[in-house]
């Protein structure tokens, strides 16, 4: 995306999230709704924008009850009724994939300011159940035609692990750095400003002081021969995150002085067998549009971690030391609340360029997500 007038560059002004916290734990009473509804609020006044003024709310969920959860989440937040929404589901990565839709809905000059992110409550997921006598329920959706193979996300995190040479305790060691530097950023306070306390909770429950690398290594593999453990796995989670997102010109007559602004995403598909190497292709797809988008010249890289088997098999093919990444920790340690988490790696990105990023410098987030697909989206540093 080059050259755009200040009237068509979208630009993040603002980025808050929920605290995150484990299935059934203390956010779990509340409906998606009432988790995303508070950060939607949160957002809108840290960007100083009026209600009226947002152009349509987009919110990335996965496993909730179906609807509409965008548009009920502004009427619960109290935007006007003018306001409209639209929910978005490409599985995990659906909350990064809200923030690049507003962008390049922006870009396209069809609006100007946008609340865009994700929201997911793994505690109030619903019983889903195939038709027959009698019902049979079941965890997931489908994600591949069985020919081609819809493995289970451990099966085939194990088979990325097996197939590119990642052994467990490399696994282990990445998941202890990635509670490790949570917990410092955490007693630092860096993530005091993006979160949204409610329900009594201010701080993440996931990060864990006692972790260490003999309790790793003590854990279970969750299938027989494999290598991949409740430990270096990501919990299953419950939270929300929400951006600002306007355009360059708005976010200056706002007097905004430092902002993330959106350069170029991309998407990719890979064998659903092997589904975390995603971010493989779609940095290659990215990079082939705008080859200076390299993680070379990335300041800043937000990696979901949904498995260390993964992160690491997908960085050691794009090129990346797995101890560039997620400077504050990943989602191994702070959780993956599905539809949020590619929304909470850009809120990562906004919270490391207030801080001290500089006018230029690049950030990535990536993701692999169920079916096979790989999403990148890239952002610069910028004073509007």
């Amino acid at each position: 995306m080059r050259d755009l007038p200040a009237e068509c560059q979208p630009v993040i002004i603002a980025a808050r999230r929920s605290p995150i916290t484990r299935r059934g734990g203390a956010l779990s009473a509340l409906p998606l709704e009432e988790l995303a509804a508070p950060v939607i609020r949160a957002a809108l006044s840290d960007a100083g924008l009026p209600g009226d003024a947002i152009s349509d709310v987009i919110l990335g969920n996965a496993v909730g009850g179906g609807g509409n959860i965008a548009r009920l989440a502004a009427l619960q937040a109290g935007l006007p009724l003018a306001v409209p929404g639209v929910t978005v589901d490409r599985q995990c990565g659906s909350g990064l994939e809200a923030v690049v839709l507003a962008c390049r809905l922006i870009a396209a000059g069809a609006g100007d300011a946008y609340l865009a992110g994700g929201v997911e409550s793994t505690s109030q997921a619903p019983i889903r159940a195939r038709p027959g006598p009698p019902p049979e329920p079941y965890a997931r959706a489908r994600f591949a035609p069985d020919a081609i193979g819809d493995p289970d996300m451990i099966e085939a995190a194990d088979t990325v692990a097996a197939r590119f040479g990642i052994s467990r305790a490399r696994q282990d060691a990445f998941a202890l750095s990635s509670h490790r530097r949570a917990l410092a950023a955490a007693k630092a306070g860096r993530f005091a400003a993006e979160i949204v306390p409610m329900a009594g909770v201010q701080v993440d429950d996931g990060p864990r002081p006692t972790t260490s690398l003999q309790a790793l290594a003590a854990l279970p593999a969750r299938r027989p021969g494999g290598t991949v453990t409740a430990g270096n796995a990501c919990p299953l989670n419950d939270g929300a995150a929400v951006l600002a997102i306007t355009s360059r010109a708005r976010a200056r007559a706002l007097g905004h002085t430092r902002a993330l602004a959106f350069v170029d995403a991309a998407a990719a598909g890979v064998d659903p067998n092997i589904l975390g190497i995603g971010p493989v292709a779609a940095m290659a797809a990215l990079r082939a549009r705008r080859p200076d988008l390299t993680p070379d010249a990335a300041r800043f890289i937000e990696f979901n971690e949904a498995f260390a088997a993964q992160v690491l098999a997908s960085l050691d093919q794009i090129g990346v030391e797995a101890d560039r990444v997620n400077r504050d920790g990943g989602a191994i340690a702070l959780g993956h609340p599905f539809g949020a988490s590619g929304a909470v790696l850009v809120v990562r990105l906004m919270a490391q360029a207030r801080a001290d990023g500089r006018p230029g410098d690049l950030g990535l987030a990536m993701m692999g997500i169920a079916g096979g697909i790989g999403l990148a989206a890239a952002f610069r540093v910028i004073a509007p």
